[in-house]
């Protein structure tokens, strides 16, 4: 494995966490499964393999648990009785609109008695009577938790050298506790300063630990079922040579491959995966990795959280990136095709971002 010297950068990463980190720049030529391939027709994107932070603020609100108000046999689930459900986003009460956990709170406890509250349901909206019912503090309350934002760190995998678009993660962010995906109204990248590696084993999944550093780097413009999408201050210098041509349909194969990835302080490096089970049909899980190379293995156990996004070299091609791990198998995972990562992906009307 060749490596270029060090070299720091600060750079945006994209999901809940910002940083900067130390990378290793690498070459085109330096990471490769074969000779870069010319393609006249395929769009060029830079392979980042970077750590990223984000920042998620949702468009409404997210209900995480329904809960009883009041206690003893006098106990009630004013939501749950009016038909709320885990998982519903709260857009609205009695028109006015709920733009975070603590309005929810402040606008049911200044109305109290019955409430039209409207939801989004699987892509609908629904509006439901609920009739709040006073707590033992004496607030109007509804029964439920609800959470109006996500934070966490992944990985960033190609940018955009022309516009400063990215894309990274490679699956989308979901709610923890309903396993929806989080209704994005803004959010923002930020650096992240990665610290520490907890290795992944049999039956628990290892992930790479890190803080933000309070430095915003980018916006988030998306997030989709095929990873976040935003917009970048500005493209790192340290990444200008790393462009590959994106791989279309029919360019992955079972075989050897290159992931791309930044888990310590010794920043980005190239390290030997295999890959099977191609299914292009598929919208997410399009193929079967397993990392071979033994330096991967001893850092980090295999395939860990925070690694998402990693993008995967094949035959001179950005072909896809890693989004899961498989939980019995820490060595073996997921990847998407990068086309799907694309197809999610707008490059014209981007945002001005200042720095």
């Amino acid at each position: 494995m060749s490596k270029t010297k060090k070299a720091a950068m600060a750079f945006l990463a994209a999901l809940f966490l910002s940083f900067a980190i130390v990378i290793l720049p690498v070459s085109a030529a330096d990471i490769t499964s074969g000779t870069p391939t010319a393609d006249e027709h395929a769009k060029m994107l830079i392979a980042a393999g970077v750590p990223f932070g984000v920042r998620l603020h949702t468009d409404g609100v997210i209900i995480v648990n329904l809960t009883k108000v009041g206690s003893g046999e006098g106990a009630s689930s004013p939501a749950r009785d009016a038909g709320l459900c885990k998982g519903d986003v709260i857009i609205s009460i009695g028109g006015e609109r709920v733009s975070s956990a603590k309005a929810l709170c402040d606008i049911v406890e200044r109305n109290g008695g019955e409430l039209n509250i409207t939801v989004r349901r699987e892509g609908k909206e629904k509006t439901f009577a609920v009739k709040s019912a006073l707590g033992a503090d004496g607030k109007y309350k509804i029964g439920v938790l609800a959470r109006d934002n996500a934070a966490g760190i992944g990985t960033v995998t190609f940018i955009d050298p022309e516009t400063g678009v990215f894309a990274g993660l490679g699956h989308g962010i979901c709610d923890g506790e309903t396993g929806a995906l989080v209704p994005v109204s803004y959010g923002t990248c930020e650096e992240v300063s990665l610290t520490d590696i907890i290795k992944g084993k049999k039956g628990a999944p290892g992930e790479l630990r890190g803080y933000f550093t309070g430095k915003k780097t980018g916006k988030i413009i998306k997030n989709s079922y095929a990873g976040v999408v935003g917009a970048l201050c500005g493209v790192p210098t340290e990444l200008a040579s790393a462009v590959y041509p994106a791989a279309g349909k029919g360019k992955v194969h079972s075989g050897k491959a290159k992931i791309i990835a930044t888990v310590d302080g010794g920043g980005r490096a190239e390290y030997e995966i295999n890959i099977s089970s191609v299914d292009e049909s598929s919208g997410q899980k399009n193929f079967t990795v397993e990392i071979t190379d033994e330096s991967l293995i001893a850092k980090t156990g295999g395939i860990v959280q925070g690694m998402s996004g990693s993008p995967i070299i094949q035959d001179g091609y950005l072909v896809g990136a890693i989004t899961h791990v498989m939980i019995s198998e820490p060595t073996k995972g997921y990847g998407i095709l990068i086309e799907n990562m694309l197809s999610q992906t707008t490059f014209s009307n981007v945002p001005a971002i200042a720095a």
